[in-house]
This record gives C-alpha cells, structure tokens and sequence, in this order.
C-alpha cells in the first residue's frame, strides 16, 4: 500500500505565498504522475498543476506563471509553490499520484489541506 501526507496549507493574506508538500511511502510502488487538484465550496474537484516522471509541469491557466509544481523522485515528493494568491485560490488542495504497484495502475489522493486567502 502507498500513503501519503500533505502539508503546508494555512491561512495567507492575498498577494501572500505558501508551498505545499506532498509525500508518499510504502514500498514496492513507483510513481508516474504527479499532481495537484483542488475543491473550493460548492465547486467541483478541479486539476490545478501535474507533473511527468521527467518533469514535464502543466498547470490550470488559473495559476499559470503563479504557481509552480516540482518533485522530489528520490523523496517521492510534490511540491506546489504558490505565490500573488488570490482569494479566488481558497480551497481545499489535494495531492494526486498515479502509481504502479505490482502489475496494477493505482490512483492515490492525499488527505487534503486547507488553503485561505483573504483580502
């Protein structure tokens, strides 16, 4: 089994910035992609950043050239570096892994933290 624990959400005023972290243990697993989602009330579950085993990084246009998705392969660790917050980003902010384990392609999510920005 793989999992994972995030960290880093909190409460920033607008223009603020956070980073969150995302990481996996277990054993026998590798990680494909990487990514961050996020929920905010009322609202469905949207893609906010992914990342490629290689580093490729695709982001929402939302949070383009604000946010930034990096990984940590020998940590199997993501990253979301978010900086000019808006409040507009307030939601709940879930980690997401695409894992091989044995001969099966598995779907993780992280528990979720909370992201506030206020005006």
């Amino acid at each position: 089994q793989v999992q994972l624990v995030e960290s880093g959400g909190g409460l920033v005023q607008a223009g603020g910035s956070l980073r969150l972290s995302c990481a996996a243990s277990g054993s026998g697993f590798r990680i494909n992609a990487m990514g961050w989602y996020r929920q905010a009330p009322g609202k469905q579950r949207e893609l906010v950043a992914v990342i490629s085993p290689g580093g490729n990084a695709d982001y929402a246009d939302s949070v383009k050239g604000r946010f930034t998705i990096s990984r940590d392969n020998a940590k199997n660790t993501v990253y979301l570096e978010m900086n000019s917050l808006k409040p507009e980003d307030t939601a709940v902010y879930y980690c997401n892994l695409k894992v091989v384990l044995s001969t099966s392609f598995l779907n993780y999510w992280g528990q979720g933290t909370q992201v506030a920005v206020s005006t």
